[in-house]
Order: structure tokens, then C-alpha cells, then sequence
């Protein structure tokens, strides 16, 4: 299939919902209906084209991210299927960091469910404009009002706005109805790929012709020929109105809400539609153009325009290992055409690296091809030093495009391998992994000299030994999971001074530095989003008390003490240092001499800041049936739960609270023996909290660790 030049004709877009929204089934039937399969992959056969990982298909869930090309009305749509699991949360963080719009899926029985709250504000973080389905709307307890009142209530506001309703629901669920166009239609054929327009029900005909009023007065509102022709006649014509919704979605102010059934065969095209009308082309984001960074200042911004003939502009988002062709690196190019054989820059590396092949993805399946223009998603063979956020452009006009943001990992377990000959392998596995997923950290105990790996849940970890063992044929055995811990201080130290000084005969090291420590609170993060950083550091020195040469070092010397807390050895976070005064040796000073100074500051510091323990908080939802609400309560609540929500969707109760992640490890089997299998949920990273003295003692003991006071 040809890529398309003409970035008008072009959308790049993802499909992200909850877990059994119905996002990959609705991903098969734009394939089928694209003409791009010839039949429907299910996911509970184990066939669907976008779950092509042996993983996926037999636990029926979407693990890893999957591209693929196709045309819609001339359309050329780039679509990105997403996982629902937040332990696979980096696969929609990446790929929402590429695309130009999103279709939010939800089930019509649920409505907004935490993973749904959860890829909407990362959609939310990238300005990604956005249309909702209503899926599953044949499903018992489906209702699309009220979907349309969870979505309005918990994620946009008024900015929702229904552009479909159903004709009946549940089991007599048989159509949609379009507002805009004011035509019903329902679905006939095998895969429901006939489209037939019918008559609106005379008992729909009042509520279209209020919501299309409400529908034609939004779309007035963004311009101003529209809302001026409205005043005169109250009314526009249907490309009129599409035209200011068209607005409204790419400014990310309103988001249509359509309804169907993806299993059922029922309003997929619709969707479809929807894409092309009101989401964005790569022209409409920041008027056509790309901004970045210069590689050697931060401060300086570079504007390009989003043309093939531009200057190349283009991000890796993620890296694939493949057995047969090896390291593949998905690209978003913004701007320029990326050609085979040719070389690029990789501005954040400093480094030239040459294109091999060029593919266009369809799932694990590929094309070979020549370029890839601006506007569109594709895949580079050869790239060897290139990693996930690194910008690809050309030596002569070198730019630095947004990176991305990856989360911390939660939870670790140590493995070792099986036999002798497994443990080269093991590393070569493990190196792979870590680069294709940032949020996997590999790492050995300096102290036990067990290799750890890190993650986001037992989930994700399980997958990953998994296809070590798979696909790189290695066996290991794995020890029992570990939280993640992270230490801060709560009081603040005023110029603590921290002296490094040693003579030993010849050339001695001095270094003399005064710092205040701070705490930053939650607060104070949640009031300014640019403050990323787990810990700051300020050069308040007036005058040359330190030279300039040594300031980094301090700087250093403390993120050497974050790396290893007081209390149990965990990384610090959360703290602010400012290198206020200190003083040097014309001979005797020199790079080591401010880091180790740097380092007995904050230890001193430490000890009288209050130092504690913080623990991952995850956000959990249990969805159970009203006899074992009790049980399941008593035992969050003996889990230290903190419930904050109770519910009732349908005929089931809803439980929210936040449950320390140590508590959690087994869950799934007590909740199943505590509802006999009918009870569920589903868990998220949302905070980290202080850890209870008690428990802070316990996991003390268990490390062997004292504080350095407790020793004097």
C-alpha cells in the first residue's frame, strides 16, 4: 500500500479504553471493514490480528502496542492499538506521545471505569483531541445515557457531546441513529458490513430534534460566518456543522460520543467516519508545524514546518526485538521524509546512525519500503544505539523534539537462571527487554549479587519472564516480589555544612560546602507540574566562595546520597537542596573533595530532617456482587485499605480505595475465594504515601538495617 504524501489525508490515531472495553475487537472490525483483513480476528479465539503475541492470545488481553495501515474514504488512517493494563501503561504513554487523535472506548454497561480515567488524562497530558464509543451497547445492563453522564461527570465536563443515540438497548439494541445527518441506520450482512439507512423511529423523533439543536448552537459557537448564518435562519447545513465540530475536536473542546457494538457488527463504519470528519490531520496540530530544542541549548526553540521537503524531524517511540529480522524501531516522523540508505542524527545520543530497511507495520506482519514522509508512522531496521524519545534529524539542522516521561517501577523479584548456560543468555534477554520497555529496570544487588528486575505490577514482570523464556530460551527461577520503597525527609535542615578533609602527605582533597534541605510536598507538585525531577538542586552561592568548576559535583555528590536513604536504603525523593555558602583550598580542593562534602551533608541532614519510609499507594476497584460486599470489605480494610468510594453499577457494588501495593501480592486468589470467582478488579499506581512506624521497622529488620545514629 502507497503512504500518503498529502498530510491532509492523513490520521494517525489509537484506539485506548479500560480492560474488556472492546478495543481490539473494535480494532478487527476497522481492519475488516478497511478491506486490510478479509476476516475478523476474535479475541476470545485467540485470533485477533493486533494481539499477535503468543501471550496475548492466550490470556485474551492486549500486551503490547500494535500498528498497522489502511485506508477509509480515501483516508489514509495509521491506527495504534493499546493495551488496557496499567502494568503495560508505558504502551499507551508512548503511543499517545505520536498521535494526532484517539478513540476512547468504553463499555456501554460500565461507563468510565479507572483505566479509562486513566488513558484519558495521559490523552489529557499529550492535548490529544479525542471521539468516545459506547461499545457493547447489546450487553445486559448497557445504557448509553448513562455512559454519556460517567464520561460528563468524571472526565470532560460539558465538553461530552452526543452525536449518535441508540435505537433500544440491551438485547433489543438494533441501530444507531447519526443527529447530524438526522438518518437511523442498522447493520446487515454476515460481519454487519452492509450499512442500511432507515426511517428514525417516530418514538425518537423529539429527542433528535433536541439533541441536534444542542449539537448545530456547539458548532455555531466556534466560528464566527457560522454563528452569524445560525442567528439569521437558526440553522446549517450538515458539512456546516461537521465543519465547526471539526473545530471544537481539534482544539480539544468538545468530544463526540458515538454508540454501537464492535462484537456485534453493529456502527464500527460510523466510527470510522468520525475519524476522518472530526479528528486531526498532522496539519491541523500547532498549525501544520513541529517544535523542538537546539541539542546545544535548551533554552533556544526551533520551529519546522510539517512537509516532506522540510528539514527531517522524526521521534523513535518504541523498540521491538524480532527473532527473524532483530531490532526494529517504530518512528513517528513529523517532518522531511525518512529515506533507506540514508544517515540520520540522533540529536539526544550526539551520535550518526545509518537506515537499513524501512517497513510499514501491519501488527508482527511488515512491507518493505522506501521512505517514510512526514505525517506518518513506520518502522527502521538497523538502528543500533537509538533509544525510546530519541529524536532522529539531519547533522545540518539539528533539533530535539519533547521526550517522554516514563514511570518508575513499582515492584522488583530477583532471578537467577536455571543452568550454567542460561546465564549469558539471561543477560543478552534482559539487556533486549529493558530496551524495548523503559518502565523495566535490570539491576544486580550489590549486596546479595542477585539480579533484580523491576516493573510496574506482577503482571508485567510474569509477561516478561515469560517471553525470556519463549523467545530467547532462557529458564530462570524468580524469587518472591518486592516493593519498590522510596525514603524522604518532612522538616527542613538550614545550612547544614558538610567538610571533607584529608591530608596525606602530598596533594591533600578539601572541600567545604553549606546546604539547606527542604521537603517538597505533594502540594506543592500538584500546584506546578513542571517540577518532574524526584529531587532539585539550586546554586544559591553569591560571589566565589566554590568555584564554578566544582558546583556540579556537589550536585553529584548528593544524587550519589539520594541513591541510598538512611532508614532502609532506599532511593531518596522529594527534596529540594540549596547550595548556600562553603569554601575551598587553592591547592587541596577538586572535583571528589566537593562530591564526598556534598554526600556528609545530607547524611548529616538526614538524621535531623525526620527522615520516613513512603510506599507505593495503588488506587484499586472491586466490582462484586452485593452478597460478598461485606467480606470484600473486611478484607480491604485488613489490607490498610482507605475506601473512597462506594457505588453501584448495575446490579453490582463498586469499591474504591487506596491499598498499599505490599498488601496486594495474591490478591486475585483471595478475592476469588472470598466471591466464589464472580467478584473482580482491576489496580493502578496512584501515590506514594508514608509507610506506618510499625511497618518501617519491619522492613528495617528485614534489611538489616539501623540508622547511623542508632550505632553511636
Amino acid at each position: 500500500m502507497a503512504i500518503s504524501k498529502d498530510l491532509s489525508k492523513i490520521r494517525n490515531f489509537g484506539i485506548a479504553a479500560h480492560i474488556d472495553a472492546g478495543k481490539t475487537t473494535t480494532s478487527e472490525r476497522i481492519l475488516f471493514y478497511t478491506g486490510i483483513n478479509h476476516k475478523i480476528g476474535e479475541v476470545h479465539d485467540g485470533a485477533a490480528t493486533m494481539d499477535w503475541m503468543a501471550q496475548e492470545q492466550e490470556r485474551g488481553i492486549t500486551i503490547t502496542s500494535a500498528a498497522t495501515t489502511t485506508t477509509w474514504k480515501w483516508i489514509q488512517l495509521n491506527l495504534i492499538d493499546t493495551p488496557w493494563h496499567v502494568d503495560f501503561t508505558i504502551e499507551v504513554e508512548r503511543s499517545m506521545r505520536v498521535l494526532d487523535g484517539a478513540v476512547a472506548v468504553f463499555d456501554a454497561s460500565q461507563g468510565v471505569e479507572p483505566q479509562s480515567e486513566t488513558v484519558w488524562k495521559q490523552a489529557d497530558k499529550y492535548h490529544v483531541p479525542r471521539v468516545a464509543f459506547a461499545n457493547k451497547m447489546d450487553k445486559t445492563g448497557a445504557s448509553f445515557n448513562m455512559t454519556f453522564e460517567s464520561i460528563k461527570k468524571r472526565l470532560a465536563g460539558n465538553k461530552v457531546i452526543r452525536i449518535q443515540i441508540p435505537i433500544g438497548e440491551e438485547s433489543g439494541f438494533e441501530g444507531v441513529i447519526d443527529l447530524i445527518e438526522e438518518k437511523a441506520y442498522k447493520f446487515d450482512g454476515k460481519m454487519g458490513e452492509v450499512v442500511i439507512p432507515i426511517d428514525i423511529p417516530e418514538s425518537h423523533k423529539e429527542e433528535v430534534k433536541a439533541l441536534r439543536a444542542e449539537i448545530v448552537e456547539r458548532a455555531a459557537e466556534q466560528d464566527d460566518t457560522l454563528m452569524e448564518k445560525f442567528f439569521e435562519t437558526g440553522e446549517l447545513s450538515v458539512a456546516e456543522i461537521k465543519q465547526g465540530l471539526r473545530k471544537w475536536v481539534v482544539s480539544n473542546n468538545v468530544y463526540p460520543l458515538l454508540c454501537g457494538s464492535a462484537l456485534m457488527n453493529k456502527g464500527v463504519q460510523l466510527v470510522l467516519d468520525a475519524v476522518v470528519d472530526y479528528l486531526p490531520c498532522p496539519l491541523d496540530i500547532n498549525d501544520g508545524t513541529i517544535t523542538g530544542t537546539d541539542p546545544d541549548d535548551e533554552e533556544k526553540v526551533i520551529t519546522l514546518k510539517q512537509d516532506p521537503d522540510e528539514a527531517l524531524g522524526a521521534i523513535a517511540f518504541k523498540i521491538m526485538t524480532d527473532p527473524f529480522v532483530g531490532r526494529i524501531t517504530f518512528v513517528r516522523v513529523y517532518t522531511g521524509t525518512l529515506k533507506s540508505g540514508s544517515y540520520v542524527f540522533n540529536s539526544v545520543s550526539g551520535e550518526k546512525e545509518r537506515i537499513g530497511r524501512l517497513l510499514q507495520m501491519h501488527a508482527n506482519n511488515r512491507t518493505e519500503i522506501e521512505e517514510i514522509p512526514a505525517g506518518n508512522i513506520g518502522a527502521v531496521v538497523g538502528l543500533k544505539g537509538t533509544k525510546t524519545g530519541d529524536t532522529l534529524c539531519n547533522d545540518t539542522h539539528p533539533i530535539v523534539l519533547e521526550r517522554m516521561n516514563f514511570p518508575e517501577p513499582v515492584i522488583s523479584i530477583s532471578v537467577e537462571p536455571k543452568t550454567k548456560a542460561d546465564q549469558e543468555k539471561m543477560g543478552v534477554a534482559l539487556n533486549k527487554l529493558a530496551e524495548e520497555d523503559p518502565s523495566f529496570k535490570v539491576y544486580t544487588n550489590p549486596e546479595t549479587n542477585q539480579t533484580i528486575i523491576s516493573g510496574m505490577g506482577e503482571l508485567h514482570l510474569e509477561i516478561l519472564v515469560d517471553r525470556m523464556k519463549r523467545e530467547f530460551k532462557v529458564e530462570a527461577n524468580t524469587g518472591a516480589p518486592q516493593v519498590a520503597y522510596r525514603e524522604t525527609i518532612t522538616q527542613p535542615v538550614v545550612d547544614q555544612q558538610g567538610v571533607h578533609k584529608k591530608q596525606t602527605g602530598g596533594r591533600g582533597q578539601f572541600g567545604d560546602v553549606t546546604i539547606t534541605f527542604e521537603p517538597i510536598s505533594a502540594e506543592e507538585r500538584k500546584a506546578d507540574p513542571e517540577l518532574k525531577d524526584e529531587t532539585i538542586f539550586e546554586n544559591k552561592i553569591v560571589g566565589w566562595v566554590i568555584p564554578r568548576e566544582f558546583i556540579p559535583w556537589v550536585q553529584k555528590g548528593l544524587l550519589t546520597a539520594y541513591s541510598r536513604g538512611i532508614i532502609a536504603g532506599y532511593p531518596v525523593v522529594d527534596v529540594r537542596a540549596k547550595l548556600t555558602f562553603g569554601s575551598y583550598h587553592d591547592v587541596d580542593s577538586n572535583e571528589l573533595s566537593f562530591r564526598l562534602a556534598a554526600i556528609k551533608a545530607f547524611r548529616e541532614a538526614a538524621k535531623k530532617a525526620r527522615p520516613v519510609l513512603l510506599e507505593p499507594i495503588m488506587l484499586v476497584e472491586v466490582n462484586t456482587p452485593e452478597e460478598y460486599m461485606g467480606d470484600v470489605l473486611g478484607n480491604l480494610n485488613s489490607k490498610r485499605g482507605q475506601i473512597i468510594e462506594m457505588t453501584e453499577r448495575w446490579l453490582a457494588k463498586i469499591l474504591r480505595a487506596y491499598v498499599p501495593l505490599s498488601e496486594m501480592f495474591g490478591y486475585s486468589t483471595d478475592l476469588r475465594s472470598m466471591s466464589q470467582g464472580r467478584a473482580t478488579y482491576v489496580m493502578e499506581f496512584s501515590h506514594y504515601a508514608q509507610t506506618p512506624t510499625n511497618i518501617t521497622e519491619k522492613i528495617r529488620a528485614e534489611r538489616g538495617v539501623k540508622f547511623e545514629e542508632d550505632d553511636e
